[in-house]
């Protein structure tokens, strides 16, 4: 007898769609076979839609405590849940305090406990002066730390200067946990932008992401330390990581929905709405990049998910917040305007985040896995409204686009997530 059957769906495995039920034992993946014999205490007809693994996004800011008015944790874990997400990694900078000590990480994992409708796990922040701190942070299951090379937009989340990041990455090697940069140039990405989109985004052009990421990388090459780029933009970027690679260098990469779905054009016509940083490409830019995701060279799609309180979005465009909201949406993009197997994007999603950072049990449908499944139905076709959207702040990029793919039920180890938050998360920790 099972807990739950899911029965009749085409379940996306990570060899392929079959044509499958999901049997759950305890929260966990028992069976996946045609036709499963046997009963379940609850059976769940998935017929007509596809069952992906429940998605793991490991970049977002969800900004508690301390500025949930821009965004709670209540609220943005309700929007993932709804975008077939049941995991996700939030930021260290956007919290008041930020993410950089003990005490930090325990006034976050107690808002969690308290708000979360899906797992979670938090990044440190490494900052000029809190080296010492890097070892608690650990101690306390921090998935890994996240460096600002430029300006990260919060006063209390200092650039790490070349010395930090290079003694930071000494540290984390011997703690046995990867750094995560953002890789701007601060000199390039601090001259002045000028007033309007345009200008604004040649102020941060291609050679900045380009310089930074060489730079972590040789950092990351002599110190031994396992590094990952997050929102690379650029082609050559990703190349860089690519190159890095095959060097025996421990590197990885991820890009996001805006970098290849909206152009300079886009952000012009929408305005700060799709500000961020580092800034929307051109069009080239945006199909080569394409090209590498289809290749397998990007290891995974995450949102980026940044979003303000509606006020930091008015005024002059230079002086609106620098961030995009979009967590809920990554995978319905994706199914809806990408051409991508689907086990590859099971694999952008989920698969390759949770092998990265050390979730064994997340990111894949198969026995022994956690029961994080998300059913969609492919046959969708709707634009997507404001109402749709469960953030706290109902502004996004996305409104009016027309989308071909819907999730209709998140499970979180086999329990409801979504549309019914009854699922209870819990806190994940990197397996060393």
């Amino acid at each position: 007898m099972f807990d739950l059957i899911v029965r009749n769906g085409t379940v996306v495995t990570p060899s392929g769609p079959v044509a499958a039920d999901v049997g759950v034992l305890d929260g966990a993946i028992a069976a996946v076979e045609p036709e499963l014999a046997g009963g379940g205490r609850e059976e769940l007809d998935a017929g007509g839609q596809h069952v992906l693994p429940g998605g793991l996004d490991p970049h977002v800011h969800f900004n508690e405590p301390g500025r949930t008015h821009w965004e709670g944790l209540r609220t943005g874990t309700a929007a993932l849940a709804a975008g077939g997400f049941t995991a996700f990694f939030d930021m260290p900078l956007n919290s008041s305090p930020p993410l950089i000590d003990g005490s930090a990480f325990d006034a976050k994992l107690q808002a969690a406990r308290a708000s979360a409708r899906v797992d979670y796990g938090f990044w440190g922040g490494l900052v000029p002066g809190n080296l010492e701190h890097l070892e608690e942070l650990a101690e306390r299951g921090a998935v890994g730390f996240k460096a600002f090379m430029s300006n990260s937009g919060i006063d209390e989340f200092v650039h790490a200067d070349d010395v930090t990041l290079y003694e930071g990455m000494a540290v984390c090697a011997r703690l046995g946990r990867l750094v995560a940069v953002h890789a701007e140039n601060d000199a390039l990405t601090a001259r002045p932008a000028g007033t309007d989109a345009r200008a604004f985004m040649a102020s941060r052009p291609v050679v900045a992401e380009v310089e930074a990421i060489g730079r972590a990388l040789a950092f990351a090459e002599d110190t031994g330390c396992s590094l990952h780029i997050v929102h690379v933009s650029t082609a050559r970027g990703v190349e860089r990581v690519a190159e890095a690679r095959t060097r025996g260098i421990d590197v990885t990469c991820e890009t996001c929905p805006h970098y290849l779905w909206l152009s300079e054009h886009d952000v012009e016509r929408l305005g700060a709405v799709a500000k961020c940083a580092p800034p929307v490409r051109s069009d080239a830019e945006r199909e080569r990049l394409w090209q590498l995701v289809s290749s397998g060279a990007v290891d995974m799609l995450t949102s980026d998910h940044s979003p303000s309180s509606p006020d930091l979005k008015t005024g002059r465009f230079a002086d609106a917040w620098g961030g995009i909201a979009g967590c809920q949406t990554t995978l319905t993009l994706l199914l809806s305007e990408g051409d991508l197997a689907l086990e590859r994007v099971g694999r952008l999603v989920a698969g390759a985040a949770a092998e990265r950072f050390g979730i064994p049990r997340k990111g894949r449908i198969e026995v022994g896995a956690d029961a994080d499944l998300a059913l969609v139905d492919l046959g969708a076709d709707y634009v997507l409204g404001a109402d749709d959207l469960r953030y706290r702040h109902r502004i996004s990029p996305w409104i009016g686009r027309r989308l071909r793919a819907r999730v209709t039920k998140t499970l979180l180890r086999g329990v409801e997530a979504w549309p019914e938050p009854k699922a209870t998360p819990r806190l994940l920790t990197p397996a060393l």
